[in-house]
């Protein structure tokens, strides 16, 4: 059976009001219209499109972060407003699905989940020396206002060390008593750590799993970790655990301290102890 497309009288108006202001546009201002108004009304039409995919891409999911949904009407709550689609947006916090699966980032931003952006930092890092200088040189600072807290650490494990093991290179030089491993799923990036590394800093390819408990004094997981980083804030894995965050998640709830790494790079540190 061919189909057929139906055009009701409400969408004709609409394509008929449209088609005017179009018309007036152009013939009342021709560079704004070509210049800026079709520009801006492409560039919409590509975010609405990219919204709408990630939305539901992989399945639907849904982010609570009260920066998106305060000004974006709730908009977050996504696989609530398909269980409820005629619910009213106000009330969709109080809908919440349980087993959701859940981004942390809105919509728009999610496609930062299928190109992981610190991983390329890393790779940028590692063809500039002036970027490890700053990054050594910021991350130092953070690490020497929790120096006081870290005086009987003996054992360190840090979780995917990264191409460029900056904490490895700053705590051998900050904790030189300490025996530290370096943990990474990727035997890439430890073939590349070998490189900035001392013989003393200990080489482990293998998988961290938040829930289970590390047999050292401190763990430090790093912003690149993929996997559930509320676990670790809410049950860490040593006596005194280290995350690299987000400069907005200061998690006052878990930290017993927390640092700004450097605005520029949107990070902090949280320091956890039980």
């Amino acid at each position: 059976m061919p189909y057929r497309i139906r055009i009701s009288s409400n969408v004709l108006e609409e394509a008929i009001l449209v088609f005017c202001l179009w018309m007036f546009l152009f013939a009342h201002s021709p560079q704004f219209y070509l210049g800026v108004y079709l520009p801006g009304y492409a560039a919409g039409l590509a975010l609405c499109y990219v919204h709408g995919y990630f939305e539901h891409a992989h399945g639907t999911k849904s982010n609570y972060g009260i920066l998106y949904n305060g000004p974006f009407f709730n908009d977050g709550y996504h696989v609530e407003h398909h269980s409820w689609p005629a619910e009213h947006w106000s009330r969709l916090p109080g809908r919440i699905v349980r087993g959701a699966r859940i981004s942390r980032w809105p919509a728009v931003l999610r496609w930062m989940e299928a190109v992981n952006l610190v991983e390329m930092l890393e790779r940028v890092a590692l063809r500039s020396s002036t970027l490890q200088w700053f990054l050594l040189t910021t991350h130092e600072r953070a690490l020497c206002r929790l120096l006081p807290m870290l005086q009987h650490v003996r054992a360190v494990q840090i979780v995917g060390g990264g191409m460029f093991p900056r904490t490895a290179i700053l705590l051998r030089r900050l904790l030189p008593e300490a025996e530290i491993t370096i943990m990474d799923a990727s035997a890439e990036s430890i073939q590349t750590a070998k490189a900035f590394i001392a013989g003393d800093i200990r080489l482990v390819e293998g998988s961290f799993k938040p829930l289970q408990s590390v047999n050292a004094d401190l763990v430090v997981i790093p912003l690149s970790f993929i996997g559930d980083r509320g676990a670790v804030y809410r049950n860490p894995p040593a006596a005194t655990v280290l995350v690299h965050d987000w400069i907005w998640a200061k998690r006052r709830a878990f930290c017993r301290k927390g640092v700004v790494v450097s605005p520029w790079l949107l990070k902090r540190l949280n320091l956890i102890q039980r």
